[in-house]
Parts: structure tokens; sequence; C-alpha cells
């Protein structure tokens, strides 16, 4: 493990997490608002399953493909102007979305038309998102000892998920409404998370004893937790892709019916995140020994899944499979961060911010057309990969 090479300068205010938890539960609100809506509203408008996977992986292209560069501002140009520019783009895109899926379900254009709509919309959305994760776990690792960076991501994993429990809660309530209601709510979010930051986040930054130094992909430190994170977003957006299609197709319920299963099932998400990232801060475990833990609890909720016939075992499923998320995201960034040095932590953040890009490229279109063969086989594959990673050699030699 490299010693951190920077030291907060001597007036500095002490660090605090809450502007950033505060800005990140916000985002998420607004994120898992549509991806809770995307089913019915992708039935309303006449397009196909793959067509909603396609909408939602193109924003995960652009973040594996911007993730880096917005690293490496950071370490640049500083985190808190990037996290500004990152919310502030995130909320003119989100309400440009907004915008043009309320005229696309009332006036109902060609197929073609609205498809292409929904992609730039959440290309757009995915070229703002990437700067905040990237600068928020960035200005951890400055501020945070290496053996406290997996408590710390947690405490900010754990606003994520308050965000992933509210969201798709209000979107199931406004959604009995229309289903562009929650849209324009969950729209005024990310400007409060843009206000917040701008007024609440220190302006003095680290003062680095090196240059910025630029991260290889390729770098053998990074490859345990650029492969973790990888699968971890692969198997979320998996079955953030699929729910509301399962919650139509396999349980039988109707289009209001399966948007409000697919919401609270996502509430659960956040639910369990919540529980399992308060149990991470307490236990302090080192971060390959909560990777096996957290891999192995996840995989069996997603191979409970496929087993469910009602709206309470897919809640079930979805609480177990989250439980054993909130355990890996914050140990693999803890992970990356603790293996390089402070001038490298910007450009570290953007390699595991491009990993998991890269998850949520493949997950929702392999997904939807996974899911397209058997509904129940994009959990049984998620299931095995987490086995995967609970089983990759060295990691019972770590847990100890």
């Amino acid at each position: 493990m490299s010693t951190p090479t920077a030291q907060p300068p001597q007036t500095a205010a002490p660090f605090k997490l809450l502007p950033l938890m505060v800005a990140y539960m916000a985002c998420t609100m607004s994120m898992m608002a549509f991806v809770s809506l995307i089913g019915p509203i992708v039935r309303v408008l006449g397009l196909a399953t793959w067509q909603a996977g396609a909408a939602v992986t193109v924003s995960g292209v652009i973040w594996m493909l911007l993730a880096r560069p917005w690293g490496q501002a950071s370490d640049r140009f500083g985190r808190r102007r990037v996290l500004l520019l990152g919310t502030a783009g995130f909320t003119l895109s989100y309400w440009a979305l907004c915008l043009f899926i309320d005229v696309s379900l009332h006036l109902l254009p060609g197929m073609w038309l609205a498809f292409i709509g929904l992609m730039l919309g959440r290309g757009l959305i995915g070229v703002f998102y990437a700067a905040i994760p990237v600068g928020g776990f960035a200005l951890i690792a400055d501020n945070v000892e290496p053996e406290h960076r997996a408590r710390a991501m947690a405490t900010l994993g754990a606003a994520n998920a308050v965000g992933l429990v509210l969201g798709p809660a209000v979107a199931a309530l406004l959604a009995r409404v229309s289903l562009s209601l929650p849209l324009y709510a969950m729209a005024v979010l990310p400007i409060a998370a843009f206000l917040v930051l701008l007024y609440k986040l220190p302006r003095q930054e680290l003062h680095l004893k090196q240059a910025p130094r630029s991260v290889r992909l390729s770098d053998p430190r990074l490859r345990r937790p650029m492969a973790v994170a990888f699968v971890a977003m692969l198997c979320v957006s998996i079955a953030q892709i699929t729910v509301s299609f399962y919650a139509l197709d396999r349980l039988g319920l109707n289009t209001a019916d399966a948007a409000q299963a697919a919401g609270i099932a996502l509430a659960m998400v956040g639910v369990a995140l919540i529980c399992s990232q308060l149990v991470v801060r307490k236990l302090e475990w080192p971060p390959l020994r909560m990777i096996r833990a957290g891999a192995l609890l996840a995989a069996s909720g997603f191979a409970g899944c496929m087993l469910v016939e009602n709206a309470w075992g897919l809640w079930l499923g979805f609480f177990v499979s989250a439980a054993g998320m909130g355990a890996i995201f914050p140990s693999f960034s803890a992970l990356a961060a603790n293996a390089v040095d402070a001038s490298e932590q910007g450009a570290t953040a953007g390699s595991i911010g491009a990993a998991q890009g890269f998850g949520v490229v493949i997950g929702p279109l392999a997904g939807s057309l996974i899911y397209a063969v058997e509904p129940r086989l994009p959990y049984l594959i998620a299931a095995l990969l987490l086995l995967l990673v609970a089983g990759w050699p060295g990691a019972k030699k770590a847990e100890s």
C-alpha cells in the first residue's frame, strides 16, 4: 500500500461528508425514479424491451468513456469545480429528458422518434453524472486515512441508498396520477444538489506535493477492484432493467401495478443498502473480506428471485441481493484508493468509474436480450458471476 503524499493545509476546515451525501442522495433519487418507470413508459410508447435496454445502456457508455477524463480533470482543476459542473449539467439534462417524455406520452410519436429521444436524453445525463461519483470518491481519498476509507465510502453509500429508497417510493406513489408527474417532481432535486455543493463544499483543495499522475487501465494494482466494480454494476443494472418487465410478465401485473411493484422492489434495495452499509461502518473489515461476504449474500438474493411468484417474494429477493451489494460497493472503491498514491486518486477514481460504466453498458442491453429468452435467466447469470467474485483466488486469505 502506497503512502499518501498529500496533507491538508493547516488552516483547512475539518472535512465533512454531509454536502456530498446530500448531493449524491438527490441525484440518485432522480435517476432511480426514471429506472423504476422505464418499463411502463416504453410499453405506452410502443417500444420493444431491447430498446428500453439500449436507452439505459447509452448512459453507461458515456459514463464509461468520460469517468477517467472527469477523474483526471478533478486532479487538475479540483474536486469542487468538477462536482459543481457535473450537478449543473445533470440538472439541465434531466429536465430536458422529463420534457421529452411528457410530450411523448401525450402525443405518442413514432417508435423510432421516441427511441432516439430517450437515447439522447439518457446520453446527456450520463455525460454529467459520471463526474459526481468520481469527484466524490476522490475527495474522500484526499481527506480520509486509508484504514477508514471503506467506512467513509460506506457512509456516502448509505446516503446514496436513501435516494434509492425515496426515489422509487415517490415514483410509485405519483405514478398513480401519471407517468410524467414523478419525473417532474424528481427534476427539482438536482437543483438542490447543485446549491448545496455551491454553498457548503469547501473551496480550499488539498495541495499535492507531486503533480497529478495518470493511471493506466491495465495497472495491475487496480485489476481486482476494477473487475469487482464491473461485475457489481453489471448485476445491478441487469436487475434494474428487468424488474418492471418481470413484474409485468412473470407476476402478471397490469401496467400501474407493475410500476408500483418495481418501485417498491427498488425501494427495498435502498433499505437494504442503508442497513448493510451501516454494518460496514461498524465492522471495518478489510475490503477483500467484505467483498467476499457481500458477493455470497448478493448471489443468494439473485438466486431467490428466480423462484418468486408474487410481489412479496420479488421484494425479499431484491432486499437480500442489495444487502450483499452494500458490502461490495464501498469495499472495491476503498481497495482501489488504498492501492495508489495521493497524486493518482482522481485518475484511479476515474478508472473505477470506467469499470462501473462498462458494467452499466453491458448490463441493460444484455439483461434485456437474455430476458427475452427466459425471464429468470438474468438473475441466474448475476448469481453465478457473484459466486465467481466470492471465490476469486486469494480472497479467503485476505479475510484474516
